[in-house]
């Protein structure tokens, strides 16, 4: 599996002192969304080459950690990586700081596109992140490498926001997965009712992507497909972090893809890690057995 991670970070996060110790804990990790997918594609049994900007010392210790979680890195240069520190002493997350990315100059943004074609075109799947922060990168980028891939007869899921999902929506063969929030904030969806999720999602399907994935937080995520819309429901559970559910869903989406699963069986997987995830205060994690094992809990059922 190939993962585009546009915007890889180190985290830092201040976790309370155990029962028996006098300190609190400092837990330092790679993270960003690229980051993240990888490692819950990894935990799921795929082999995981990520292809992302590292640089400064930011993005020096992300990419050890990445590495030593058994990620494959393929890395451009880069001024410096994002960080953040975050505070979970109160029991609540606290933002201390948070350091934005360099952003790409042209040459760095020419060397990412040939990283992730060249990489891409080894791999079963292919996975494209975004960034919520302008790092130099247009939104063409994913609509042209999106079609070049289709056009080797790779597969391509998507985990995309405004303008950046609405490159990538008439092209073929694109699996796109948005929450009902990027979907109404986007401009995509008039509102967040089922109907006009609905009505949007099949829009985009009619203008070339191969299926959209809408997940909605506690309600029933939707698949659309040229030929059928399915609601798919996962047993309740109590969130502990809610971050991470929906790039764990992409990740299981994308290793079943991989697999050779059809796609309401590969979205049941991305369903069931995404909903394992948030009992875990571990973004990105997850153990693949437990996962298999929740995913036949999962429904899939065509809407009328």
């Amino acid at each position: 599996m190939c993962v585009l991670a546009l915007t890889p970070l180190l985290t830092i996060e201040i976790e309370p002192a155990g029962p028996h110790e006098s300190s609190p804990e400092v837990h330092v990790h790679p993270g960003g969304q690229g980051l993240w997918l990888g490692r819950m594609a990894y935990s799921l049994g795929a082999r995981v080459v990520v292809c992302g900007p590292f640089g400064g010392e930011t993005g020096t210790v992300a990419a050890h950690l990445a590495r030593a979680e058994n990620l494959e890195l393929r890395t451009v240069g880069t001024g410096g990586n994002g960080a953040f520190v975050h505070d979970r002493r109160s029991g609540e997350r606290t933002e201390v700081v948070t350091m934005d990315p360099y952003p790409l100059n042209r040459h760095e943004v020419d060397d990412l596109y040939s990283t992730v074609l060249v990489s891409a075109l080894d791999a079963a799947v292919t996975i494209l992140t975004g960034s919520e922060t302008a790092v130099g990168v247009p939104a063409s980028f994913f609509g042209r490498l999106a079609r070049d891939l289709h056009a080797s007869d790779r597969q391509v899921v998507a985990d995309l926001s405004r303008d950046q999902a609405r490159a990538v929506c008439d092209a073929p063969g694109v699996v796109l997965k948005m929450s009902h929030e990027e979907l109404v904030e986007g401009g995509f969806s008039d509102d967040d009712s089922e109907t006009a999720l609905l009505a949007s999602a099949r829009g985009m399907v009619d203008a070339g992507v191969r299926a959209v994935v809408v997940s909605r937080a506690q309600d029933p995520t939707l698949l659309v497909t040229r030929e059928h819309t399915y609601r798919v429901t996962t047993p309740r559970v109590t969130t502990v972090d809610h971050r991470g559910a929906g790039d764990s869903m992409t990740a299981g989406i994308a290793v079943g893809l991989g697999r050779g699963l059809e796609l309401p069986d590969a979205v049941r997987m991305g369903a069931a890690a995404g909903a394992l995830n948030v009992t875990r205060r571990g973004l990105g994690t997850g153990r693949r057995d437990q996962i298999e094992r929740f995913a036949r809990r999962v429904t899939v059922r065509e809407a009328s």
